[in-house]
This record gives structure tokens, sequence and C-alpha cells, in this order.
């Protein structure tokens, strides 16, 4: 700016508009933003310019393939603030700009009016406004141009008035505004995956414990046998702990014990051994033709296979002694196995990242990455990965996105808010969140608000789990049936993505390793569980009930437009979600509200307060409620409406919601 004058821009200093606080934009544009094929990239900004001139503006975008700019408009909504839209119908990067002039044929004819009201001779307005309109006559082409010309010539007669103001000049006058001089915004990243990224449902199992023969442990074979299960219960992505062979040196007994039998299976985190480390599979698990072949079973019925991609070692992996420079060592020679005190793992090695070596490191891991995509796997549960360098992700994410557009990847990171945010930027599709431990309605509702109404929302995708192998809370332990399934609603509703730890979810095992823990006793971890599908208080219908739900309705398969709404009882939580084929939230297509009873032992009633604004109903119209769980339908009119849920029947409802005419 301490430029002298003559040595700026032409377009400079005549260029009046300023354009501020874009969104989405990620760390002043240092990384790429979040979208999803299938629903279009929301854009806003705050656009003002000196005096009271009308603005217009709108967004240039285009795929990282393309070379023109298409253009898509932006509408004023409040206070300076302007909001608008635009489509990505394919996956990779699209870049975007923000551009704004002001308006001069608006501006002049909102003028027009004002002037008109108060008495002088309206001719030599009516000759500035022809100009403007000759303006554009030249921007023009033929049936256009010719109109143009005419209108120019009728708005310098006295009785031009009535031709400003009407329609049919403000129509043709829309179709060729003035294109200088503009401002223009700094041009920002939007990286757009497929679907899936936004939308998933996912079920972890272990492969050897799949068997439906208590004598005897599950394979591959068995996972594949159990899909038509999996396919019932309405999920798309199937999570398979790592499934390579595992160490013996140090190995786990039941309960994380420090030493094992001999017949104890050990973690399948500890990876590697004679017969192979992170692309082979596991002998009792079968080989990779049977882990071919579930993969197409899986395909076929609309379910993806997601790996668990762990960067450790058992002390039996080959890496260990090919090269001993990727595994840091202590002042006696020994390398230094994984902790988490007061937690330790003998049973693994970690990677030093640090290695002078750090190259060739890397590209081992890539290989590891690109082998199992070679065998039809796109989508990675990543363990830990906040443990590792995250120049390491930006840096792998990056290249096998470059060839595999399709491949979404997980953070299975417990961690620092900070931590896990920067995991999101650097390009994880999705992570693990907070959720596990948010069970107020106070702490849901703030949570929630942070990754749906803030900037995370842009690059973050939260993956909702209501238990994992490592996590079983609580809430879960003591509050038994009610809670499993509201905590089961909650996840599935509240979230796009989301997943249960599997049978164990769906059985409600809910038994701690010791009191305070939140360790399974008899973990999966560590030895071969027998699940009883068959048992007839199993939540497998209701899981499947949820699950159809969610694929039913369009507004559950996004996170941007969730809502909540004012309830006089703090053990009820009320919240909706919208999808809508325009820009407008409250023209929706489809409507969700749901109400959850967060007290497992107590019927709760209460007054919810709907924010119908929020919602775009009008409050002397009533409106209809069908409850997806139960079925039944309620009518309600109005703010303020009573509901009432016993966890002993049921915990939850979740109501489509339909406008009533009349």
């Amino acid at each position: 700016m301490n430029k002298p004058a003559e040595s700026l821009p032409e377009a400079f200093g005549r260029a009046r508009p300023v354009i501020t606080s874009v969104r989405p934009v990620v760390d002043c544009g240092r990384y790429p933003a979040k979208a999803s094929v299938g629903q279009p990239v929301a854009v806003e900004a705050d656009i003002f310019a000196d005096g009271p001139d009308d603005l217009r503006a709108d967004v240039r975008f285009r795929h990282e393939d393309e070379t023109e700019w298409q253009t898509a408009p932006l509408e004023s909504v409040d206070n300076d603030h302007w909001r608008g839209e635009f489509p990505v119908p394919r996956p990779g990067c699209y870049c975007f700009r923000i551009v704004a002039t002001v308006d001069a044929f608006t501006s002049w004819r909102r003028n027009l009016v004002a002037r008109a009201d108060s008495g002088p001779s309206l001719s030599l307005e009516l000759l500035v406004g022809a100009e403007l309109v000759r303006r554009a006559a030249a921007r023009a082409e033929g049936a256009h141009y010719r109109r143009l010309g005419v209108l120019a010539d009728q708005l310098e007669r006295a009785d031009g008035f009535e031709l400003a103001i009407g329609a049919e000049l403000a129509e043709l006058m829309s179709h060729y505004p003035d294109p200088d001089p503009t401002a223009a915004s700094e041009t920002y990243d939007v990286e757009v995956e497929r679907a899936r990224a936004r939308f998933s449902t996912w079920y972890e199992l272990f492969p050897r414990s799949a068997s439906p023969d208590p004598t005897r442990a599950g394979t591959l074979a068995d996972v594949q046998a159990r899909m038509p299960y999996i396919s019932r219960l309405g999920f798309d992505v199937l999570y398979l702990p790592p499934i390579h062979p595992i160490g013996m040196t140090a190995r786990k007994g039941p309960n994380g014990a420090r030493v094992a039998g001999p017949d104890d299976p050990g973690s399948p985190w500890s990876i590697g051994r004679a017969a192979g480390g992170h692309t082979a599979v596991h002998p009792d698990l079968g080989t990779m033709a049977d882990f071919d072949r579930l993969v197409a079973a899986a395909g076929a019925a609309g379910i993806e296979i997601a790996l668990d991609l762990t960067f450790q070692c058992s002390p039996d992996h080959p890496w260990v002694a090919e090269h001993p420079d990727w595994f840091r060592r202590l002042p006696d020679g020994s390398v230094r196995t994984a902790e988490n005190p007061p937690k330790r793992y003998e049973d693994v090695y970690p990677l030093d990242f640090e290695t002078a070596d750090w190259r060739q490191l890397w590209e081992a891991l890539r290989e590891v990455v690109e082998f199992w995509i070679g065998h039809g796997v796109r989508i990675f549960r990543v363990d830990n990965p906040h443990t590792k360098p995250m120049r390491f992700w930006e840096w792998l994410i990056a290249v096998v996105r470059a060839d595999h557009p399709d491949v979404i990847m997980l953070a299975e990171a417990f961690t620092r808010p900070r931590v896990m945010e920067h995991l999101a930027k650097v390009g994880f599709s999705q992570s693990y969140t907070y959720f596990t431990w948010r069970n107020t309605a106070r702490e849901l509702e703030d949570y929630l608000t942070e990754l749906t109404r803030t900037p995370v929302a842009d690059f973050l995708r939260p993956n909702f789990w209501p238990n994992t192998p490592d996590i079983l809370h609580e809430e879960l332990q003591r509050g038994g049936r009610p809670t499993f399934m509201a905590r089961l609603v909650l996840a599935a509703t509240l979230a796009a993505s989301y997943g249960i730890y599997g049978p164990a979810f769906e059985l409600m095992v809910r038994e701690a390793r010791e009191p305070g823990s939140e360790e399974y006793l008899d973990s999966e971890k560590y030895e071969v569980r027998y699940w009883d599908l068959d048992r007839p208080d199993s939540l497998a219908d209701f899981v499947a009930r949820v699950n159809s739900i969610r694929t039913g309705h369009p507004a559950l398969q996004q996170d941007r437009t969730l809502q909540f709404h004012g309830v006089d009882n703090d053990r009820l939580i009320v919240y909706s979600k919208t999808a809508c084929s325009t820009s407008d939230a409250e023209d929706w297509d489809d409507a969700v509200l749901v109400a959850v009873n967060l007290d497992p032992g107590s019927m709760q009633a209460g007054t919810v307060f709907i924010d119908l604004a929020a919602l775009g109903l009008d409050p002397a119209e009533p409106f209809s409620l069908h409850d997806l769980l139960s079925g039944n339908r309620h009518q309600w009119t109005g703010q303020a409406n009573y509901i009432r849920l016993d966890p002993a029947t049921m915990p939850a409802h979740i109501f489509h919601l339909e406008r009533l005419a009349g």
C-alpha cells in the first residue's frame, strides 16, 4: 500500500467493494476446505463498499482439470453478509474466489424511485439510466442487443419512469451487468471427496471371533458368511482390525496380561512375524485369495471393506531385522517399546520417524497402502495417527489421492482438540471424536455446535462411535438397554457418519475389566470370543431400523443443518436436521426431528420449544410428525408442544416432519 499511486493497477483504484471473512477457508488458505460429491459447497463472505450503492457478488469456481471458470450468484442475507453455493459433481480439488462490483443500474433505479417522491424533474436521471442501458446493449447480442437499444431510447422520453422501474428492463439488465471495476478475493481450494466421505455407516468386527462354531476361531471365510447379517443391519462399511500375522515375542495374554499362554492369540495390533508383516494375511485367518473373495462379496452387498492402518511392529516383524535404523534404541541397545503411561505395550515397537532413513521409511509405508488398494480397499481406519508426524500424513494422503482420489481415511485420534483438528486439515477424510464422553444435553449441544457451526466444520468430518474395542464408557456399563438404544440414536442422527463395535454393541456387552476402567472384561483385543447373534435380547433389529431411517432420509446424511431446540427438561435433548434442493435451508424437502431421553432409569417429559423460523414453519399452521421408530403419528401447532419418553419402552423419537396445508 505504500507504493506511489501511478504504480498501482488501473482496477485497484476504481474497485470499491471490500470482501472479508470468506468461508470455507482453512488457515487463510494453507489447507483446502472439505466437501463431498452431491452436496453443493456453501460459500459466504462479508461484502460492502463505501456509500449506499447496491452491490453485486458471485463466486467463480472450477475443477482443477478445467481452465474455464463457472459462476454462481451470491445473495445478501443481512448486515453485509452474503451467501451462495456452487455444485461439485465430481471428486478432486476445486478452486474458488469471490468477485464483487457496484451494481450501477440497480443503484440508479433505487435512487430514481427515491427522487420521484421528492418532486424534481427526472429527465436528467432518465438520461443517466439510458446511458447505463446502452452500455449493457454493447455487451449483448441478437434480440437482446436490439431490445436494450430500443429501451434506452424510450428512457430518454419524459414518460420513461414506468419503463425504468418495470420488470422487463430489470430482467434484461441482470443478464449484462457491468464487469468493471470489480474486486476479487484470494483464490481458495476445496477438496471434494466421494459421498461416502460425508455419509457412512460403519460396523467393526474381529475376524477371529466371527466363527459360528464356538469350538474354533473365525476366518475371513466366516466374515464373508456373515455378510448377509451385516447387510441386514444396514451398514455400508465393514471395518476389520489388523488381519496381519501377530508376533510371538512379549505376546499379551487375556485382559492384557503381560504373560501369554501357548494358545493365546495375542493382540492384532502387534503386527508381524516370519509369516510376513503389513502386506500379509494371518495364516489362521486364511489367504490373500480369501481376502479378495471377501472384498468382492462385500461389494456385491453394497458394503466396503475398511482395513486398519497401524504403522507399528511386533518385535518379530521382518522390518526389525531388515531396517534396524527404523526403531529407536535405548542405551543398552534394546528397542524402546510402545507406552502410554501407565500403559505399556511390550509387544509393540513404534517406528522412529526421526530416523536418518526417513525417506525410505515413508516410501515403505506408502507401499503398504498401495498394496491394499491393489486388493480393492479404498477405506482405511488409521490407528493413532497423532503419534506420527503431521508432515508425513500430509505427504502420504496427497501422494495416495493423486492416483486414487476415492481413498477415504478415518483418523482414530482421541487426542487434544488442536491436534485432532490438524489431522483433518492435512487430509484425513473423517475423525473419531469426543462423542463417547459427551453425555448430558448441555455437553452434546455445546460439542455439536462446535463441530457444525464454527470454522471447524469446514475441514473436520466427525464419525461418532458409542463404543470401540478400547472404550466401554461408564454410561454403557451402568445404563443397560435404554442407554445402548439412546446412544445409538444420538450417534446415528447427530452425525452423518457413525459406527459401532459389534457384536459387542448389539449384544449389549457392558462388563468392565475392573471398576473405573473403560476396558472390556475378556476383551477381544487379546482373545477369541464367540457371539450368539440369535440371542432374543439382541438390538440387531433396532440397529437395522435406525440405519434404514438414515438411508431413507437425506436430512440425516449431512451435518450442516443440525439445529437444537429448547426443552424445559435437561434430561431430554431435541434437535432437527433438514435437507433441501436449494440454498434456502427453510425450503426443505426432508426434515427430521429427534428427541432422546438421556435418563435410562426414568420416564421423562417436557415441553419442547420448536424454532419454527429455523424450520420454515408457520406458527399458525399445524404440522405432522411421523415417528419412524414406533410408527405413531402426531400433529403439532405452534412453538410449544409436549413430549414424554419412557426408556422402558423406547428412549427416543425420530420424527419425520410434514407441512400440512390449511
